[in-house]
């Protein structure tokens, strides 16, 4: 696995676990086909099919590619961190029943973790 060179701001997300600003983010509202993919080791997240407006200041997703996202419960237990399953990037985290979709669940996606690329 190649790991991708990484910004200061991106290394702040991606490795020391912080969170980007609400509503600045790049794919916050950015509505187009295509697949996101972690920024650190380009592997396959999210599609756009699962990609949904929340309103919340990041992106959200309903559903991760299947065996892709990894949950682990914070050091304080009350909430639900999301990583990337190969390279353990912080993604964001994970929330449930709050009734934003049918399945219930909302992946919150700090832009600076994931990349789009584009359907051809």
């Amino acid at each position: 696995m190649k790991l991708n060179d990484l910004t200061a701001e991106e290394k702040a997300v991606i490795v020391d676990k912080k969170t980007e600003p609400p509503f600045g983010g790049e794919y916050d509202n950015f509505f187009k086909e295509g697949v996101y993919i972690c920024r650190r080791c380009n592997t396959p997240l999210y599609t756009s099919e699962s990609k949904f407006h929340s309103g919340c200041g990041w992106p959200s997703f309903d559903q991760e590619i299947p065996g892709r996202v990894r949950r682990v419960i914070d050091h304080d237990g009350m909430r639900t961190e999301i990583l990337c399953a190969l390279c353990g990037a912080h993604l964001g985290h994970v929330f449930l029943n709050e009734g934003y979709t049918a399945k219930n669940t909302r992946h919150c996606v700090n832009s600076l973790s994931i990349k789009f690329v584009p359907k051809k």
